[in-house]
């Protein structure tokens, strides 16, 4: 066809004056049929356009494998082989997919591969426009993620409902048996060690059902550098400090947080400028986590948001920390001169009493707190403190005022003072010493003398119930635990990392015998029980390893 519209044989070239400008529309035919190009004349811009078809309006816009429209996005966009005929991208693909080495074209029958697939991008095309249709496929892909993301974590909040319940109910239990036992004529704070040991520890081979067994070990840190440890019940996630893994960009320490569901690896949270020696947790579930280290300040960050929310400058180096459990308003920092200040987190300016050494000024390497028990031999409340001279008792008499009482321990050897606050025991680690060559872990029980008159005020003291005796080297204060069996009602364990043999020793503290021996490969630093998915579990940390053992 020329520029006039005229026809013009096959084999013969038409003759136009002038060049010829081609726009940007195709239309498509069916096979044998010529294609028209439309052209236009410059000097005569408001010509109607030529075009050349046959068939109806809709031909040439639908794929001619399924007679579907093909789209500008998605699966079913516009593609072509080599010959220049088109299809949708998915109908193409499938059949060239399904031919192999002998695909041809579904319309010319020339010989084509997957390689000869081109997706098509035109300015001016004639399609079904389904964009608007992918994007609320994408929605709601999201949608049913978000939703299978809900409904997960709703069923861990039954679980860990159920749990709780569990838990009230075996409380509650044990509840109306100390009652009962506390009803019973001849049983009261004078009673002797092995009274208390009879009462105390009612099964002393309950721990024969069950013994650790090694899940998992997570590198925290790999050039060491890591103290201690803390468990946050609230988030289900094990707390390691560690010294910053970025030092050019996030200098000082903070903390490693792994998820104990899936026993992986969070995140890592700065805090603190310098080695952190304390880490503790309060009783209420917002996720609080009190922080003491050498850089003079204790610091509490919001595991919600993973920030600092509080500093308190304590003008020396911080060796330990705990709550008031009594209380959760008060923290408690010990300090490197034996001092132990007293903060009220309502006040943020400074402390609200200092509790001086009764002895010598080494510093505080531990602090307990043990709540009140109105039922129990030993109802007063107060902190433990715990140095290498000895342990003090302050009493908690109200608010900001404390009574001290000094324990009866050996001084110069106590490395770590650890509390059982159901119980009532107190785990008092000695290292060794030249009459004693061994760690020795004494489990003692707290017991309270009434007042003979009304000018005497009542004592607090201890006296041991078993000994525990391990390795002949404690170059490091390890921080051991005392706690109750998984294994059943009535029993306690007592764990204690061993130097000289890079093991945790398991020990039942009723029997007083050894359970087993738990390969560490490192020293350990710290040793945190707990329990999650109606599991029970014991952390170990080294300089640089977490290794997490499952009772069963």
């Amino acid at each position: 066809i020329d520029i006039t519209g005229n026809s013009v044989a096959y084999g013969h070239k038409p003759t136009v004056a002038g060049p010829l400008l081609f726009t940007n529309e195709l239309r498509f035919v069916s096979p044998g049929v010529m294609v028209g190009f439309v052209v236009s004349d410059p000097l005569a811009s408001s010509a109607p356009a030529l075009r050349l078809s046959q068939g109806d309006e809709g031909e040439g816009e639908t794929c001619s494998i399924c007679f579907e429209p093909w789209t500008t996005s998605g699966e079913h966009r516009l593609a072509t082989l080599r010959c220049g005929h088109l299809f949708g991208y998915t109908c193409i693909a499938r059949w060239v997919k399904g031919q192999g080495q002998r695909a041809r074209c579904p319309q010319c029958n020339k010989k084509t591969k997957r390689t000869d697939i081109v997706l098509l991008y035109a300015r001016k095309l004639r399609a079904l426009d389904n964009t608007e249709q992918e994007s609320m496929k994408r929605s709601l892909e999201q949608e049913h993620s978000l939703r299978r993301k809900a409904e997960l974590e709703s069923a861990q909040c039954r679980l860990k409902l159920q749990v709780m319940t569990d838990e009230c109910g075996e409380l509650h239990k044990q509840l109306q048996e100390l009652k009962t036992l506390m009803a019973q004529p001849g049983c009261g704070p004078s009673q002797s060690s092995a009274t208390s040991l009879s009462g105390l520890f009612q099964r002393q081979d309950s721990t024969q059902g069950g013994h650790y067994v090694f899940s998992k070990a997570v590198l925290v840190s790999q050039v060491g550098g890591c103290r201690v440890l803390s468990y946050c019940e609230p988030l289900s996630c094990l707390l390691a400090s560690q010294p910053s893994p970025h030092t050019s960009l996030v200098p000082g320490c903070g903390v490693k947080k792994m998820s104990t569901l899936n026993l992986k690896v969070c995140q890592y949270i700065p805090i603190h400028v310098k080695q952190i020696r304390g880490l503790a947790f309060n009783r209420q579930a917002d996720s609080l986590l009190l922080s003491a280290a050498l850089d003079n300040t204790i610091k509490l960050t919001s595991l919600m948001t993973n920030t600092v929310v509080q500093t308190y400058n304590t003008g020396k180096p911080v060796w330990s920390c705990c709550w008031c459990l009594d209380n959760n308003n008060y923290v408690y920092a010990g300090l490197s001169n034996g001092s132990v200040l007293v903060y009220d987190t309502r006040d943020t300016s400074t402390h609200v009493q200092e509790l001086q050494p009764l002895r010598s000024r080494c510093p505080v390497a531990s602090l307990s707190y043990v709540p009140r028990a109105a039922s129990s031999s030993f109802p007063c409340g107060g902190l433990i403190a715990g140095s290498l001279d000895g342990g003090c008792f302050w009493e908690q008499v109200g608010g900001t005022t404390y009574r001290p009482h000094m324990l009866p321990l050996e001084t110069g050897g106590c490395t770590d003072i650890q509390v059982q606050p159901e119980s009532r025991h107190c785990l008092v680690t000695y290292r060794p010493g030249r009459s004693k060559p061994s760690l020795r872990c004494v489990l003692m029980e707290l017991n309270r003398t009434p007042q003979q008159d009304a000018t005497q005020e009542p004592s607090c003291s201890c006296y041991p119930v078993q000994t525990f005796s391990a390795g002949s080297s404690c170059k490091l204060l390890t921080k051991n635990a005392v706690f109750r069996s998984p294994a059943g009602e009535g029993s306690t364990l007592v764990c204690a990392g061993d130097e000289a043999t890079n093991s945790i020793m398991v020990w039942d503290a009723g029997s007083g015998s050894l359970i087993q021996k738990l390969s560490a490969d490192l020293p350990v630093l710290d040793i945190c029980p707990f329990e999650v998915n109606q599991g029970s579990y014991l952390a170990s940390l080294t300089e640089k390893m977490l290794k997490i053992y499952k009772w069963e």
